[in-house]
């Protein structure tokens, strides 16, 4: 019975990615990307019809499902067109003996990570760590086992479980609970690999189709690579699945530059604004990067001269946008109680003014760039940073608006989590060292993709990987 909503979610999903691509397309790596893409939509569109009818039966949920995806399928016969030929593994081209070594690295990461993985979960079916059990898995039980009351475990008086945070992972580990009729350890452990590897999925297959299949691998293997991410994606946190958001947006943002027939840019900057929604809809730190991409969206428009165009491509996004955010705004004034870290408002600026926070979370922040990811040897920022010193001479020279809004959003996200510790109304060591890792290991996808779409790789003798076309 649980496969129906899984598989009506997961196809509405997938129908939401075409709409929003325009045509489609034989190039293996692009359906990947939409595959991916459709994975995190159908955990929306899940979480969603959980969220309307909160307590509903069996069949009030299958009846929404069951609505949902023929409105989807509707629309998209009606604006179907013609299938187009693409690249990516098409490309007859025989992989050269550097590829053929990056793909063997990353499939024998890729099978170590999902044995790895695997086992983790076996191990803790219940998540691994204080976040899983008494925050997101207990809001799930709320929804499913509440019934009309399930409002009532959104309220201060459980303040330490976090009522104001966003429904998202608990609304579709709810959804499939009430057709499984049993609050299963499985459903959890599950949704929480699928969003671990679907986002070096969708990292890896988004790049082959701009850069080529070596920066694709290579990105692959340098996220399967980084110890902590697939520690942090078996725990049953929302850590991974909000870093799957933030790279979809980015992923979606970037691929709407090239404005192609078979990939619209106004059908691309709304998917993005979905996925900016369905991160703000995950955790609050989402909804801190949806304003970060607002807010870079404008600078760089105005650093560029260029206000009017730059905030005219805002309005697709903020179309895509808006359904689910006028979900979490209801959630958020309706609904939750008022957030912990703002309970001491009046202490705010004091500890603004208090020079010694700042030495502490910088000192921290320096410290967790080189250790988040729990590396053996070489931290793999640092040799990104090495790497990126080496190719700069290489970057492109012409200014580029939607990349310095994507490198902005990310940067503004990251100064936020750093102004949140500033005013923190716990003891800050305590709250840095606890937390902190997570939250760069959230922004940590995004950050691999932008730099392997940033600088170039070869991909066929004396030739680079295809570039984007920025408008």
């Amino acid at each position: 019975m649980i496969l129906l909503p899984s598989f009506l979610g997961f196809a509405s999903g997938f129908l939401l990615v075409r709409l929003g691509w325009g045509r489609s397309s034989r190039c293996v790596a692009q359906i990947a990307t939409q595959s991916f893409l459709a994975i995190g939509f159908g955990a929306g569109i899940l979480s969603l019809a959980n969220f309307i009818v909160p307590g509903a039966s069996v069949k009030g949920l299958a009846t929404i499902d069951a609505v949902l995806f023929l409105v989807f399928a509707v629309v998209a016969s009606i604006r179907r067109k013609p299938t187009t030929d693409g690249a990516g593994f098409r490309n007859s081209q025989q992989p050269r003996p550097l590829e053929r070594v990056v793909i063997v690295a990353f499939m024998t990461a890729l099978a170590a990570a999902l044995y790895t993985a695997i086992t983790r979960a076996l191990a803790h079916p219940h998540g691994d760590g204080w976040d899983a059990f008494a925050i997101w898995n207990l809001h799930a039980r709320f929804l499913f086992l509440g019934g009309r009351l399930w409002r009532d475990g959104f309220n201060a008086l459980i303040a330490w479980s976090h009522p104001d945070y966003p429904l998202l992972l608990p609304g579709v580990i709810a959804h499939l609970w009430t057709f499984l009729k049993s609050d299963s350890v499985v459903v959890p452990s599950v949704i929480a690999l699928l969003f671990s590897f679907c986002t070096v999925g969708l990292l890896c297959s988004a790049l082959i189709q701009v850069r080529g299949e070596l920066a694709g691998f290579l990105a692959g293997t340098v996220l399967l690579a980084t110890p902590s991410f697939l520690e942090i994606g078996t725990w049953q946190y929302a850590d991974v699945p909000l870093s799957f958001f933030i790279l979809a947006t980015i992923v979606l943002l970037s691929l709407s530059a090239k404005g192609t027939e078979s990939a619209p840019a106004r059908g691309m900057l709304a998917l993005a604004g979905g996925a900016a929604s369905c991160a703000a809809w995950t955790k609050n730190e989402g909804l801190l990067f949806f304003c970060a991409i607002l807010a870079a969206w404008f600078l760089v428009g105005v650093r560029h001269r260029d206000p009017d165009k730059s905030m005219g491509s805002l309005w697709p996004f903020l179309a895509g946008a808006l359904p689910l955010l006028f979900v979490v705004v209801y959630f958020k004034h309706w609904i939750a109680p008022a957030n912990e870290l703002f309970s001491e408002s009046n202490a705010a600026p004091q500890k603004l003014l208090t020079l010694n926070r700042y030495w502490i979370a910088a000192k921290w922040f320096g410290k967790e760039f080189f250790t988040f990811g729990d590396w053996l040897w070489v931290p793999l920022t640092l040799a990104m940073v090495c790497f990126g010193l080496a190719w700069a001479n290489k970057r492109e020279s012409s200014p580029n608006l939607q990349l310095g809004v994507l490198r902005l959003s990310l940067l503004l996200t990251l100064a936020g989590y750093f102004m949140i510790y500033l005013i923190t109304p716990y003891e800050l060591e305590w709250h840095l060292r606890y937390s902190l890792n997570r939250l760069l290991l959230q922004l940590w996808p995004a950050a691999v993709y932008l730099f392997f779409l940033t600088f170039p790789v070869q991909t066929a003798e004396g030739e680079s990987a295809p570039q984007i076309s920025h408008k």
